[in-house]
């Protein structure tokens, strides 16, 4: 599907300004060419200003003098930098309205795409893949479809204008044939389009891939034969793609071949491909989100630190462990994952997920920042070389199927760059860009006085106070993610969506075909006597993985935060709470709470309607409806599950 240039064409018309289809993402600056750009005025960035900054004039320095290739310097009129690179942020920075200088705070800023070669993506909620459409029976001997070098173009532009500096092209489920030949010459010419927005490309690869592509008969990362291979493949890689990034991996994890195949670590496996990309400067990215038949009977967010923790300090210098965010698998609100506290001799990146697999995916507005910001609070960044996010990236016209899913790309950039930003912060800047909203909403937020309104706030009309009004769309966005967790999965409730899809509530959830932990009912463990699993010393003794205080406070059901109760502990449903309120009467109240949310924000989007172009208001308006709906069902289903157990005495 194609899409308009992400490039403001000169002059709009008026029809154009008030109908869009979210193509252009938060880069809807106007083409104004007001900008006198000296200096090195050959490069993107000075395209960039030429084009859209409203300034008088700017020069563009490169001085090996700032601290680093990706810092930029803002002085005046002048922006300098070490590199074209750190021009060319320095530059989107200037277009947000930004006057400072600033370097990022991780190193690696990526993006993990779930692409298929077929052109689907595994949890993509937006369309088919923007790299890859191979729907025919592949033939290796044959060239694949060519890449859409334009909308490439534009997807790279939009990594760069927040600061993404990585992107891994296909799924972690990986084919092997993406280490085949004509797979590498289409990464190259996929890399020849990022490599100048400062993107580098990267690929998941499948740990038996010597075995399909080859005569090998084996994967085992300590022959001497499959070591040879991978390095053979590395150096061919690498002769067409001199910065090519590495590889991301999963092994021995939900069906996928690994070192355990072979009775080797993943200290063994990683190491052997580290050898084949370290005389490149390349780096493997490591998953450890492994759980199954070597860990039978264990709570499954334990199998994470008791499969990697004997493996720490064993892991080559250019190895990274990349750990979900919480121990178990992206769900609306997880305690943070122990993991990061046990891997203290081993590189970490976090990884994040942008696409809303568990968050009502691209029917629900649900702005991660919250979440993300939460998970800072307990892993310090200091002790990350990066953060991935499994991108929400596809050929919708919108790009990720919600125009507000879009803020969550926007977010995990921002995020990957300075960690410590407000969520409130970031979401203003994407307000302020991607629909006109007054640059007074920046500074209600970056001072942190803008208004919250009450879920039922009644809005005045007729609207007389634009920066009054969206405070409200940004106190919006701002309480989507609670309001998920409210009517989804309160008070630490985890996983008790249906099965497969992760869409819509099933908490009577078993299927004797399933392992017991892919199970709804494995999570929550209702009975008669209450809800809950019970990860305390006295249950499967979660809470030891964690360092203190959190260890000892998680462990006691009297100074476990509400947030994670269920999370940890198995209670009765008398249960007194916080509020006075009993267990029971509270999951009650926090259901009925979450769907009173979300049928406020269908009014703030009414509230706001006179001031978004028809196509976009239409687009979320219906969503919105969509997901207060859902948010009923989730409530319904769950209280009249629960409740015949809560209410059975």
């Amino acid at each position: 599907m194609q899409r308009p240039l992400l490039f403001a064409c000169a002059l709009l018309s008026l029809l154009t300004a008030k109908a869009e289809d979210g193509s252009r993402l938060w880069l809807r600056f106007d083409t104004v060419k007001t900008a006198r750009v000296s200096g090195a005025d050959k490069t993107l960035a000075a395209e960039e200003l030429r084009n859209f900054y409203k300034g008088d004039r700017i020069h563009l320095l490169i001085d090996p003098n700032v601290q680093s290739d990706e810092a930029y310097r803002i002085s005046g009129d002048t922006l300098a930098a070490r590199t074209e690179r750190g021009l060319l942020y320095g530059a989107f920075a200037l277009l947000r309205g930004e006057r400072t200088s600033s370097a990022p705070f991780f190193r690696l800023r990526i993006l993990n795409h779930w692409d298929n070669p077929d052109g689907s993506i595994e949890r993509g909620y937006a369309g088919k893949s923007i790299f890859w459409k191979e729907s025919r029976k592949l033939e290796l001997d044959k060239p694949l479809s060519p890449v859409n070098t334009q909308l490439v173009r534009e997807y790279a532009r939009a990594c760069a204008s927040i600061g993404i500096n990585g992107s891994v092209l296909n799924n972690v489920n990986a084919s092997p044939n993406m280490l085949s030949a004509p797979y590498i010459k289409k990464v190259k010419e996929i890399a020849d389009i990022l490599r100048p927005y400062g993107v580098k490309v990267y690929l998941s690869v499948n740990f038996a891939s010597p075995m399909t592509l080859s005569k090998l008969k084996t994967a085992d990362p300590l022959n001497p034969q499959v070591k040879q291979w991978w390095k053979q493949k590395a150096k061919e890689i690498y002769k067409v793609i001199p910065d090519f990034g590495g590889f991301l991996v999963k092994a021995n994890s939900e069906g996928q071949p690994g070192p355990g195949d072979y009775k080797r670590s993943h200290a063994d496996g990683a190491n052997m491909l580290a050898d084949a990309v370290a005389p490149y400067g390349g780096i493997i990215m490591w998953r450890s989100f492994v759980y199954g038949a070597n860990h039978k009977g264990e709570d499954r967010v334990k199998q994470a630190v008791s499969e990697f923790k004997p493996c720490d300090g064993q892991f080559r210098k250019n190895v990274i462990l990349q750990s979900k965010n919480g121990p178990l698998d992206f769900q609306p609100r997880e305690p943070y994952a122990p993991i990061f506290d046990q891997m203290t001799q081993t590189p970490q990146m976090a990884e994040l997920q942008i696409t809303q697999e568990y968050l009502g995916q691209s029917t629900h507005m649900v702005y991660l920042a919250p979440m993300w910001r939460e998970f800072f609070s307990f892993v310090a960044p200091s002790k990350l070389v990066g953060i991935a996010g499994v991108a929400n990236i596809g050929l919708d016209k919108n790009w990720c199927g919600h125009d507000f899913a879009q803020a969550n790309w926007y977010a995990f950039g921002r995020l990957a760059w300075n960690p410590s930003m407000k969520s409130e912060e970031i979401a203003a800047e994407w307000l302020c860009q991607t629909f006109d909203t007054p640059l007074e909403l920046r500074s209600l937020a970056t001072n942190g006085t803008q208004e919250h309104p009450s879920p039922n706030t009644q809005h005045p009309s007729p609207i007389t106070s634009a920066p009054k009004k969206y405070a409200s769309l940004l106190s919006m966005m701002l309480r989507t993610r609670e309001a998920c967790v409210d009517y989804m999965m309160p008070l630490g409730l985890h996983h008790i969506f249906k099965f497969d899809h992760h869409y819509g509530p099933e908490p009577d959830g078993f299927k004797a075909s399933y392992p017991l932990e892919w199970c709804p009912v494995y999570y929550h463990k209702a009975d008669k006597e209450g809800i809950g699993f019970d990860r305390s010393h006295t249950g499967s003794d979660a809470t030891s993985q964690y360092r203190e205080p959190y260890c000892s406070l998680y462990d006691d059901i009297n100074t476990c935060p509400e947030r994670y109760l269920l999370w940890f502990h198995h209670v009765p449903w008398t249960h007194r709470m916080n509020s006075g309120r009993t267990l029971w009467e509270e999951l009650q109240y926090r259901y009925q709470r979450g769907v009173d949310e979300a049928d406020s924000f269908i009014d703030t989007w009414q509230y706001v309607r006179h001031e978004i172009d028809e196509e976009r208001w239409t687009a979320v308006d219906k969503r919105l409806h969509e997901q207060a709906e859902n948010a009923r069902e989730w409530r319904d289903v769950c209280l009249r599950y629960f409740g015949g157990f809560a209410e059975a005495k």
